[in-house]
């Protein structure tokens, strides 16, 4: 198996805070990064086979061609043809994976909300507390509002500038390459993991964390907001800004989503040397259209993406399991009782009682050790967050590797 190397890549995010017409040339540098990435989509849909070179030649020659195009600097329309020959490389990978269903085939793009600057077109104050676009798409200068001090880091350490547009505003970001581990001390304990709809999670041990279901909760709201959004006369201002308002709640939701999974994972990764989780395909999952809101509530991929980021910061192991028949099988005695989602608890003929996530956490534990010594790597692209990292039953590898991701809030 071929090894796979960390990417040391942090992600430092600032709100921005400009003038009205900033974020409207923000909003336009945003419109030109689409239009380059659905050209580039476009150019090898018209000539398969062609590569990145092609693309980037491409690019040169509609910011010849478009106006638009030429004032936004080159190194983000080079960004925006990496964007789009990502999208067409992971076609090409899937197909050689042979992975089951859709391939993953490139989408244009109807609503792009970043802009992505390289090593140039932009330039820091002294303080680190200012950012000026230095091309002629008229951004400007920008105030960073935020916690991060980015004089910890130098300047060539900062490898990409994003731009990113949400509901509530601007945000710039800062990729930086910096090394981002923390040295602990082995507790000498192992944990497996059940995740479910009732409960977030049940562990090996017995114990159980709520599951706040923030979608549930703020449902109501959201049914308000959708409401006002429709009253409204389509491409009328009022619109807008209902369309806005309904954002807003819904990137709410999802901030306390990402924030609880980060918060548990963190604790369950410092709290265990090794720990062991369900290889669940959740694409798979929500095709149940009884459970499809309840499981994308849950959060159970945001809560498995930080579990793998914790595990490679604070240098424990973590391990996915084969998710078939850990709920069926007796923890005790290894006999397949046959049970439906409905039932609860796990009565099996030798006498063994247990509630059902119980028994199944501590069948994905004993899967997991029982291979701990022969564990191989699930490697997932991120874009430009890095790669993410977890080991998986039935390979071999020498030991864990991952790279680090960001851990800005959303």
């Amino acid at each position: 198996m071929r090894r796979v190397f960390p990417r040391k890549i942090l992600v430092v995010e600032f709100k921005a805070k400009g003038k009205t017409t900033q974020y409207s040339a923000i909003d336009e540098a945003i419109r030109t990064v689409q239009f380059v990435r659905n050209q580039a989509i476009r150019y090898w849909m018209d000539n398969r086979g062609v590569g990145q070179k092609e693309l980037y030649r491409l690019s040169k020659t509609l910011r010849a061609e478009f106006p638009f195009a030429k004032t936004l600097n080159s190194s983000a329309c080079q960004a925006a043809i990496e964007r789009a020959y990502s999208s067409i490389a992971r076609v090409h990978d899937n197909w050689k994976k042979s992975i089951p269903g859709k391939k993953g085939y490139p989408q244009f793009k109807k609503n792009c909300r970043s802009v992505e600057y390289k090593t140039s077109g932009w330039k820091l104050s002294i303080d680190r507390k200012q950012i000026t676009f230095t091309d002629k798409n008229g951004i400007g200068k920008l105030k960073l509002k935020g916690t991060w001090d980015l004089n910890f880091y130098q300047i060539e350490q900062i490898k990409r500038v994003r731009l990113v547009r949400r509901a509530d505003g601007y945000y710039v970001q800062f990729l930086v390459d910096a090394e981002n581990k923390i040295d602990t001390k082995p507790t000498g304990k192992t944990i497996g993991l059940d995740v479910g709809i009732k409960e977030f999670y049940t562990d090996s041990n017995g114990h159980t964390e709520p599951n706040p279901k923030f979608y549930r909760t703020g449902e109501k709201r959201l049914k308000f907001r959708q409401r006002r959004v429709s009253r409204k006369k389509k491409g009328s201002t009022n619109r807008k800004k209902a369309i806005n308002r309904l954002g807003r709640v819904h990137l709410k939701i999802s901030r306390q989503r990402e924030e609880h999974a980060k918060r548990v994972a963190r604790c369950v990764i410092q709290s265990n040397d090794l720990v062991a989780y369900e290889d669940l395909r959740i694409k798979n999952l929500v095709k149940n259209h009884c459970l499809a809101k309840s499981i994308n509530d849950a959060g159970w991929y945001q809560f498995r993406k930080w579990l793998e980021y914790f595990g490679v910061k604070f240098g424990r192991i973590t391990v996915t399991v084969n998710p078939a028949y850990t709920s069926q099988q007796c923890s005790n005695c290894g006999t397949l009782i046959q049970k439906s989602l409905s039932t609860r608890t796990h009565v099996c003929k030798c006498g063994f009682v247990l509630d059902r996530d119980w028994n199944a956490a501590i069948n994905i534990l004993k899967s997991a050790l029982s291979t701990t010594g022969h564990v191989g790597t699930w490697v997932k692209d991120r874009n430009a967050s890095g790669d993410s990292t977890s080991t998986q039953v039935g390979a071999i590898l020498p030991e864990q590797v991952g790279s680090v991701n960001e851990e800005s809030p959303p």
